[in-house]
C-alpha cells in the first residue's frame, strides 16, 4: 500500500490543502561512456587547430534522468553531458534512434539534452561547417560514441524507473565564477543590476532525487564556463563539472560506473556565457595550474551542492508537462513588449571581429585567416570561397562590424539559424533549455519572462543553456552594443534575446493555458552531407625487436603515498577502439588471491597518454601515469595497459594487453 502523507501547501503558488502521494512521480536515471576518440582529433571549444587530442585524464558520460506522473503517463528526460556543446546533429541523431525504440513515448518534445560545456573533448560531431573547421570536418566515431552513449544512459533510466519523490534546494556560491566582461555587463540599467547584487550570478539550485531514505541521483545547475583546463591542454576532460560529477559518484557513493543501479549526479551549466572559472581574469585561477583549478573548481561547486543537498526539504509535486518548438532566428520580428517600444527583427546568422578576439580565457578564432583557409582542405570542399555580407545584413547586426556571415554561406549556411526552446516542468519547477551561451543578464531575463507567463502555476525557474543545438551566444541588446567577444559572437544581431523571450513567453503562456504549440518549422538534416579530412589509421608497428603491450619504462620498486607511478608501453593507435565503457589502462592491487581494479582511465589519478614516435613506420607509445592517493592501501601493485594495433598488410585490429612489473606502496 502507497504511503499517504497530507501536506498543507500555503505558498503562493499552489495555496490549497491536498492530500498527496509521497512517492510523488516515477523516477529514473542512468549514465554511460560517450568518450570519442583519445588521439589526432581536433578538440571542440577553444577553436584551435593546434589544440589535438593525445590521450585522456577523464572520461566523458553523459548522466540521463526521466520523470514520469503515474496518473498521466507523461514523462520528461534531461540529460547532461560532458560535452562543450549539444549540436543539432547529435539532438537529431538521439531522438532518431529512441522513436525507433521507444516509439512516440521518447520525442524532440520532452528530452532535453544538455551539455557541460567542457572544452576538453574530442571536435568535428557538428553538421555545421563553422564547428567542424579546427577538426577539418566531420567525426563520424566520436559522433557515433556519443550519440550511443546518450542513448545508453537513457535506456538505463528507463529500466530504472520506479517510484520515487525529488526535492529542491538553493542557494549562493560565490567563489567559483568571474565576469569575464564586466565592461559590458555594466552597460545593463544600474536599477536591474542592483536587484540582482552580483555581476556573476551565484544562484546554484540542485534537485535531490530519492526512492524512501536512500538517494539515488542529482542535478546541480550553476554557471561557470567549463575552461579550467587551457587551450594548450590535450587529454580529454570532463573539466570542473565532471570532476565534481565524478567526486560525488566514485569517492562519496562508491560508483565505479557499471550498473543500473549507481548514483548519478549531474553538473549541469545555465546562463554561463560570460562567467568565467579563471578567477584571475588571465586565464588563470584560483591557482597557475590548470589540474588544480579544475579540481577547486571543480570541488567548490560539489560542496556547496551536497550542503544545499542535505538541506532540501521542499518536495516538488504537481503535473508534469513539457512544451517545444522550432524557430527560424535568423528571421524574428519581436513584438514591441520585448524591446525597445517598437517591432524589432532578427538577423542572418553573422561573426564579428570581436569572435576573433577571443577572450581572458584564451579563446581566439583560429582558422579563418585568408592564408589559413587557402591551405584546410575542408574549407576547399565547402567551396573555397567566403561569401560577403551584403550591405542590409551589415545594417540589420549593427554595431557589430561583421568578419564572417556565417548564415550567408553555400550551399548550406556554416551555423544553423532554426532552432529549439524548450521548457519541461516538474511539479512547482520549470527547466528551460536554450540551443546557445546565454551571459548571465540574458539567463536572468528568460527565467523572468518564464516565471510571468507562468503565472503563478511554478514557484523555480531553471535556465540551461548549451541544450539541443548550439548557435553561438546570446546578449542582451545593451551587452551587445559594447561588441566585446560575446557580442560579436550573437549570431543573429542585437534583437536575439528579445526574440528568445518571445519565444519562451509563448511557449510558458501555452504551457500555462494547456493548449499546445505548432512544432514550428522543420530543421534541415545534413547528416548525407559530411566530409572529413581526417587522418586515418594506416598501421600500428613496434621498434624491431618489440612488441605490443611491452614496457618501456618500468615504475620503481617501491613508492610513497602521495608520489606519481609512470610507465611507458609500446602500443598502437587509440583510434582503433575507444574502449568505450571500458578503459586504456587498469591500476591493480594485489589481494592476496586475485589483482582487484583500483583506478582506471576515467579517474582523477590516473593520466593516459598516447605519443607518436615514429609516422612513417607507425610506431607510438602509451604513457601512463598514477597519482598515488595517500588514502591508498599499501601493498603490492601493477599497472595493465590494454590496446588494440592495426596491421597494415590485413587492415585487421588486434587487441593486446601489457603487464608492468609489481611494485609496493607504503
Amino acid at each position: 500500500m502507497k504511503r499517504m502523507v497530507r501536506v498543507m501547501l500555503v505558498a503562493p503558488w499552489m495555496c490549497w490543502t491536498s492530500w498527496v502521494v509521497a512517492d510523488s512521480y516515477l523516477v529514473g536515471r542512468g549514465m554511460a561512456d560517450i568518450t570519442g576518440e583519445a588521439a589526432e582529433v581536433g578538440m571542440m571549444g577553444y577553436a584551435k587547430s593546434d589544440q589535438v587530442a593525445a590521450g585522456i585524464h577523464m572520461r566523458q558520460r553523459a548522466r540521463a534522468f526521466i520523470v514520469g506522473d503515474p496518473a498521466t503517463g507523461k514523462r520528461v528526460v534531461f540529460v547532461n553531458t560532458d560535452l562543450g556543446m549539444v549540436f543539432q546533429s547529435i539532438q537529431q541523431a538521439v531522438i532518431s534512434r529512441l522513436t525507433a525504440k521507444y516509439g512516440a513515448l521518447y520525442s524532440a518534445e520532452n528530452v532535453v539534452l544538455a551539455a557541460t560545456h567542457t572544452h576538453g573533448g574530442p571536435g568535428g560531431f557538428s553538421h555545421y561547417a563553422l564547428y567542424n573547421f579546427t577538426s577539418l570536418g566531420f567525426n563520424k566515431t566520436t559522433f557515433d560514441a556519443i550519440v550511443a552513449g546518450i542513448v545508453e544512459a537513457i535506456d538505463k533510466a528507463h529500466r530504472n524507473m520506479k517510484p520515487g519523490q525529488i526535492r529542491i534546494g538553493q542557494g549562493e556560491l560565490l567563489d567559483a565564477s568571474n565576469n569575464r566582461s564586466l565592461t559590458a555587463y555594466e552597460r545593463n540599467p544600474a536599477s536591474e543590476r542592483a536587484k540582482w547584487g552580483h555581476h556573476i550570478d551565484p544562484d546554484m539550485t540542485v534537485l535531490k532525487f530519492s526512492r524512501g531514505e536512500t538517494d539515488v541521483g542529482a542535478i546541480s545547475w550553476f554557471a561557470t564556463h567549463g575552461v579550467s583546463m587551457k587551450n594548450s591542454n590535450r587529454l580529454i576532460s570532463p573539466d570542473n563539472k565532471g570532476y565534481a560529477a565524478w567526486r560525488w559518484e566514485h569517492d562519496l557513493k562508491g560508483v565505479r560506473y557499471d550498473s543500473d543501479e549507481d548514483f548519478v549526479s549531474a553538473f549541469a551549466q545555465t546562463n554561463a556565457g560570460d562567467m568565467t572559472p579563471n578567477l584571475n581574469l588571465d586565464g588563470n585561477g584560483p591557482t597557475h595550474n590548470e589540474f588544480d583549478n579544475t579540481r577547486l573548481i571543480g570541488e567548490r561547486q560539489l560542496q556547496k551542492a551536497l550542503s544545499i543537498h542535505q538541506a532540501a526539504r521542499e518536495l516538488l509535486v504537481g503535473p508534469i508537462d513539457y512544451r517545444q518548438q522550432f524557430a527560424d532566428f535568423s528571421n524574428v520580428n519581436v513584438a514591441p513588449l520585448f524591446t525597445d517600444g517598437e517591432t524589432r527583427r532578427t538577423c542572418p546568422a553573422a561573426l564579428g571581429t570581436a569572435f576573433a578576439a577571443g577572450t581572458e580565457d584564451g579563446r581566439g578564432m583560429d582558422g579563418f585567416e585568408e592564408g589559413d583557409l587557402k591551405g584546410n582542405p575542408f574549407f576547399q570542399f565547402l567551396g573555397g570561397v567566403i561569401i560577403p555580407a551584403p550591405p542590409w545584413v551589415h545594417e540589420c547586426h549593427a554595431p557589430k562590424p561583421i568578419l564572417l556571415a556565417t548564415g550567408m554561406q553555400r550551399p548550406f549556411p556554416w551555423t544553423p539559424e532554426v532552432l529549439p526552446v524548450s521548457i519541461l516542468r516538474i511539479g512547482q519547477l520549470a527547466i528551460v533549455a536554450g540551443p546557445a551561451e546565454f551571459t548571465i543578464m540574458a539567463g536572468r531575463r528568460i527565467r523572468e519572462t518564464v516565471l510571468m507567463a507562468l503565472g503563478g502555476s511554478v514557484r523555480h525557474v531553471v535556465f540551461n543553456g548549451y541544450a539541443n543545438a548550439y548557435a553561438g551566444y546570446v546578449t542582451t541588446p545593451e551587452e551587445y552594443e559594447a561588441q566585446h567577444y560575446e557580442g560579436g559572437s550573437t549570431h543573429f544581431g542585437k534583437w536575439t534575446l528579445p526574440a528568445y523571450q518571445q519565444a519562451y513567453f509563448n511557449l510558458a503562456t501555452a504551457m500555462r493555458l494547456g493548449v499546445p504549440v505548432t512544432p514550428g518549422p522543420t530543421p534541415r538534416d545534413l547528416t548525407s552531407n559530411q566530409m572529413s579530412f581526417q587522418t586515418g589509421v594506416v598501421l600500428d608497428n613496434t621498434p624491431i625487436g618489440k612488441s605490443f603491450g611491452q614496457a618501456d619504462q618500468q615504475p620503481d620498486a617501491a613508492y610513497l603515498r602521495g608520489t606519481r607511478v609512470n610507465v611507458a608501453f609500446w602500443t598502437g593507435h587509440p583510434k582503433n577502439h575507444l574502449h568505450r565503457n571500458g578503459t586504456f589502462l587498469s591500476v591493480q592491487q594485489w589481494t592476496g588471491n586475485q589483482w582487484q581494479e583500483v583506478a582506471r582511465d576515467g579517474d582523477w589519478s590516473t593520466i593516459y597518454r598516447w605519443v607518436r614516435i615514429d609516422p612513417v613506420w607507425g610506431t607510438s607509445k602509451a604513457l601512463i601515469s598514477w597519482d598515488i592517493p595517500v588514502s591508498a592501501n599499501a601493498g603490492t601493485y601493477r599497472i595493465v595497459h590494454y590496446g588494440d594495433y592495426k596491421n597494415g598488410w590485413t587492415g585487421r585490429i588486434y587487441p593486446f594487453a601489457g603487464v608492468s612489473r609489481s611494485f609496493s606502496v607504503q
